[in-house]
């Protein structure tokens, strides 16, 4: 027996079943299309035009043949086994030649021997069933050439080593300095896609080294630090150069704008595969200037991303969690820089997302608030201000919607303080407002307002935010006075220090000096402060909510008064040239002087009688002035240039404010050297420790 052959093989695994049901589904098709039409057989034809009485009796033969016969006594001697047939499993070496001539042999001797023991089937068969009388076994295998089956075998491996990218049989490549310089090189000459994909997988495969999972699917391995190195710069200098001169693009009117062709769609799988290892390395930025590397990549490259929106929403949304988390001011302005460019650049496809995006990742980063995370929350509420200002139209409308929002959540706050329903929990309900998040929105707002709608910049056009200043005010009105008690005066302070910044910049006159009078009148200053020496100064600049360990207590009152002597001065400080500040200050003098009378805290008292006396000594100063003009208070230009050359830092009331202010930044800046000597010496003890631990 001769050896069976690969095709052979091949052929029966995957082809042999399929081969004998579409031969049986032709047969039974040719069958059914010689019945339909008239398309029958002769032998079909003769049997149609016998009678109904000739029918029935060739029925009554054939059941005279089977009758009282069974099946087991029908094959008893019909079919005898070949003599040179051996029973069981054929062996594996048999040829498939061999195999079908001795069938065919076997298969006409049966039929010879059946026409002689059972004449009467035999003619059966022969009317009804001519193609198995006439039986000649066939080989399927025999129009297979090996030379071809050879070469499908080598297709399907060729396939599946790329759809594994490289894995299992084929051998990895080993990222060389030397095949890194060569690409580099290539990539200054004539670059073409090929060399771009290749690039770009070498460059997942490092930045992906860390994942061993993720490193198995690719064909290159890297373990030389050089070649890491190189091709990283490679990837992230050259090949954004390159990839521009292969595709490049216009400048219509300011914006990158890619031209339309086949280069264009063949590069866009490799853009996403290089968008996933690029999101990598953003997220592992831990330097200035590997910032200013990364982000310069993805700045020339991101026309070719602007058509991806979900690789765009994902490169958005890791520069800003690199705006937001790191504590590096350069790289926080590296980010920055980025996304306000991006953002004027491409304005229909990138500002809305990256308004969204900083607005909300800012929202949950400012959750912790202390001395340490204020700077950061600051910085992110100034640079994010600044993104607001570039589209105006489209920073009111997304402004509008968060205002919106913050105004239902104090509704909701406030139903469910007023109405003890069964669904609320009026304990709970103000934690809805009453919380760092939403104080922080407030604040962040007014510094979007405060700096699109400044009347300096409005020469010429009304910014359309200056419509949501009313709406904002009144949201953080409402929210200072749903709990007016003393263990919220911190939240209330912050928030009026807002309003202060958003009247000052925009010129729109607030009345703030009710919601400091309401201080005086409250219980903090009504009763008797305890004494507790051990309490160190409450924290008013980083609390909103004052612990029940101070409250009721000397040093929180002394801390109360402090505040509000600040923000008086603050606040009227705004209108220190105004021609009205006598008739504006007026209340607030009578109702002080009242309270000084009435007080019994000499300490307070004097704070109190010197904010007074400024307020009293800037009412005559305005009062002078004013009596040499010749104009009437209809005439608007002429009131707002009243001392237009005179300094506010001039004024009785500046010049206070100004000293203030001095006192308190020393005090600021003095608590910033005890922290940074505190987290110093922090370290100093955390690497002695890991020292100690390392010699063990």
């Amino acid at each position: 027996m001769g050896k069976v052959s690969k095709a052979t093989k091949k052929f029966q695994s995957k082809h042999l079943k399929r081969t004998l049901d579409h031969r049986r589904e032709q047969k039974e098709h040719r069958k059914r299309s010689q019945g339909r039409r008239g398309n029958k057989s002769e032998q079909e034809k003769q049997n149609a035009a016998l009678t109904k009485d000739e029918q029935k009796l060739k029925k009554s033969a054939k059941e005279e043949v089977f009758k009282d016969m069974s099946v087991e006594k029908l094959f008893e001697n019909g079919f005898e086994v070949p003599k040179g047939a051996k029973k069981g499993k054929r062996k594996q070496n048999e040829s498939d030649q061999d195999d079908s001539s001795s069938e065919e042999e076997d298969m006409a001797q049966n039929m010879a021997e059946l026409s002689e023991k059972d004449p009467e089937f035999y003619q059966y068969l022969k009317e009804n069933d001519k193609e198995l009388l006439d039986f000649k076994a066939t080989n399927p295998l025999d129009g297979i050439d090996d030379s071809e089956s050879e070469e499908e075998d080598d297709k399907d491996t060729k396939e599946a080593d790329e759809d594994t990218q490289g894995a299992g049989e084929t051998e990895k490549i080993e990222l060389t300095l030397k095949l890194v310089r060569q690409w580099k090189k290539q990539l200054q000459g004539n670059a073409n896609l090929k060399l771009i994909r290749n690039i770009v997988t070498a460059f997942k495969v490092v930045v992906n080294l860390n994942k061993e999972d993720s490193v198995e699917e690719y064909k290159y391995t890297a373990t030389d630090e050089k070649a890491i190195h190189e091709l990283l710069f490679v990837a992230l200098k050259d090949l954004p150069t390159a990839i521009q001169k292969l595709v490049p693009y216009k400048v219509v009117k300011g914006s990158r704008t890619l031209p339309t062709g086949s280069n264009v769609s063949k590069l866009s799988s490799i853009m996403k595969s290089h968008a996933s290892a690029l999101l990598v390395v953003l997220d592992d930025i831990t330097n200035t200037e590997t910032a200013a590397l990364i982000l310069h990549s993805v700045d020339q490259l991101l026309p070719y991303f602007l058509s991806h929106r979900k690789l765009l929403k994902e490169i958005v949304k890791s520069i800003v969690g690199v705006w937001s988390t790191t504590r590096d001011l350069e790289t926080q302005i590296a980010a920055f820089a980025f996304l306000h460019n991006a953002s004027k650049e491409f304005k229909k496809s990138t500002l809305e997302l990256v308004l969204k995006t900083t607005y909300s990742t800012f929202i949950k980063s400012c959750r912790q608030t202390n001395m340490r995370t204020m700077p950061l929350i600051n910085f992110q509420k100034n640079s994010a201000a600044e993104l607001f200002s570039i589209d105006e139209t489209l920073g009111y409308q997304v402004g509008f919607e968060y205002i919106r929002q913050l105004a239902i959540h104090l509704r909701n706050s406030m139903n469910a303080t007023t109405k003890k329903t069964a669904k609320s929990n009026p304990a709970e309900a103000y934690k809805i407002v009453y919380n760092r998040q939403y104080c922080h929105s407030l604040d962040f707002w007014s510094r979007v307002l405060s700096l699109s709608c400044n009347p300096e910049k409005e020469r010429n056009n009304v910014s359309q935010l200056r419509q949501l200043i009313y709406p904002l005010v009144q949201v953080t009105l409402g929210t200072i006075r749903l709990i007016p008690t003393p263990q919220f005066f911190p939240l209330r302070f912050y928030l009026i220090r807002s309003l202060i910044r958003l009247s000052q910049n925009t010129g729109v006159f607030i009345p703030i000096f009710p919601l400091l009078s309401e201080i005086l009148v409250s219980s903090a200053f009504t009763k008797v402060p305890k004494k507790k020496e051990n309490l160190e100064a409450f924290d008013f600049d980083h609390n909103i909510k004052c612990t029940k360990a101070y409250l009721g207590t000397r040093v929180y009152h002394e801390g109360l008064a402090e505040q509000f002597v600040d923000l008086v001065g603050e606040y009227f400080v705004l209108y220190c040239k105004n021609v009205a500040f006598p008739e504006l200050a007026s209340p607030a003098i009578i109702s002080l002087r009242r309270y000084i009378k009435s007080s019994k805290n000499v300490r307070y008292n004097k704070q109190l009688s010197n904010i007074v006396e400024k307020l009293d000594q800037n009412s005559s100063f305005i009062q002078k002035a004013r009596a040499n003009v010749e104009f009437s208070p209809t005439l608007r230009t002429e009131v707002n240039r009243f001392l237009n050359d005179t300094p506010w830092e001039k004024t009785p009331l500046g010049s206070y404010v100004t000293v203030q202010r001095e006192i308190k930044e020393e005090k600021a800046r003095i608590l910033r050297e005890s922290m940074e000597e505190e987290d110093k010496e922090k370290e100093i003890s955390l690497n002695a420790e890991k020292d100690i631990e390392m010699s063990d």
